[in-house]
């Protein structure tokens, strides 16, 4: 595989200092959830920018349907010759947050769906809002707002962002509550946004540690069982505690990511790679890794400890090869082939080599 970047930036993830992080940025509640809502409806008003009637058909028709409920009957004939240049027809989305009660508003989108060269300046007439169910959870109308606009003159024509969608702040208003589990049963499973063992493992410790032994069982990499109390006042104080609870989370897995579109290469900081050696231009570079053990003064009360140092060398000569050493990070290699002056595309060209090769010790994605 072979990847072209004309620019490139490579950032490497240096170990840091673990900190720990509170549950609620770590999972979230099953059950606890945001729903998707949406409606058709019409958008009046427009300065002559609607849908042209010929091509979108539906746009007349839905006009006619709503005229006939305040009893307009429109012929048949005059329905089919009309010309609506200051109405389109429009999607209207929404996202009803967990715990909506009816009366509260929340914000839609509003999207043209027919020709409509812009919804600036239009209104929304009264839509009803469903869910996945066919249920109307949510009433929309309203002025929008449109982030963009367009001109045309003579044949020519300048558009600044998208004119043909727009955003009504608070434009709907909450008709029906969605009903949730968060209340029911005797216990609250939290879901990890990122599955890991080792978090599901620590999470269940921490929970352990401040609430008591037996509180909180792991089910899965990604859910922790915790027994909570059934009365909804006290299970409200008791995910209040849960939620700010702190733990230090597992570490990542070594992974080397390569964006081919805007040439990103993130490595990783437990990147390794195993013996291998690699040709490429003329470089010649040798990464020795020799650990060194220092011993604590007599009676110091101190430890053994091995420390590691590395030594780097790079030539520039007719030799082309990349030596590397057991257990060498990639932060390090990619030192290396910047005191060179090296193109960074020089270490995608390393990286995929050493896959290819089995040396590289970590799961490499290119999106």
């Amino acid at each position: 595989m072979k990847i072209r970047l004309l620019t490139l930036l490579i950032i490497v993830i240096l170990p840091a200092t673990a900190l720990a992080e509170r549950v609620k940025d770590l999972a979230s509640v099953a059950g606890v959830r945001a729903n998707q809502l949406v409606g058709y409806g019409l958008v009046v008003g427009l300065d002559g920018t609607g849908d042209q009637t010929q091509q979108t058909p539906f746009t007349v028709q839905s006009l006619n349907n709503m005229l006939s409920q305040f009893g307009i009957i429109l012929p048949p004939d005059q329905v089919r010759r009309a010309q609506l240049k200051n109405v389109a027809a429009v999607s209207v989305h929404a996202e009803l947050p967990p715990f909506a009660k009816p009366g509260q508003q929340i914000d839609v989108t509003v999207s043209s769906i027919g020709t409509a060269k812009s919804l600036r300046g239009g209104s929304l007439l009264l839509t009803a809002l469903k869910g996945a169910d066919g249920k109307i959870y949510a009433l929309a109308q309203g002025n929008l707002i449109a982030s963009g606009f367009g001109a045309a003159q003579d044949g020519s024509r300048v558009t600044v962002n998208v004119p043909s969608t727009g955003r009504i702040p608070n434009g709907a208003t909450v008709e029906r509550a969605i009903p949730n589990s968060f209340a029911s049963g005797s216990t609250i499973d939290l879901n990890l946004h990122n599955a890991d063992f080792t978090t599901s493992l620590r999470l269940v410790e921490a929970i352990n540690k401040t609430l008591g032994e037996g509180t909180a069982r792991s089910v899965d990499a990604s859910t922790v069982q915790v027994m909570a109390p059934r009365d909804p006042s006290q299970r409200v104080a008791f995910v209040s505690v849960l939620e700010n609870i702190e733990v230090e989370p597992g570490d990542a897995p070594a992974r080397v990511i390569i964006n081919s579109r805007t040439g990103t290469v993130v490595i990783g900081s437990h990147v390794r790679v195993s013996p291998a050696a690699v040709s490429h231009g003329n470089l010649t570079v040798r990464i020795t890794a020799r650990p060194e053990v220092s011993q604590p003064s007599p009676l110091s009360q101190g430890q053994t400890v091995v420390v590691p140092r590395t030594e780097i060398s790079v030539e520039e000569k007719d030799s082309r090869m990349f030596l590397f050493a057991p257990g060498v990070s990639l932060d390090e290699i990619v030192n290396a082939v910047n005191q060179v002056g090296a193109a960074p595309g020089d270490l995608v060209a390393i990286l995929e080599a050493l896959k290819e090769a089995g040396s590289l010790r970590a799961e490499l994605i290119v999106i």
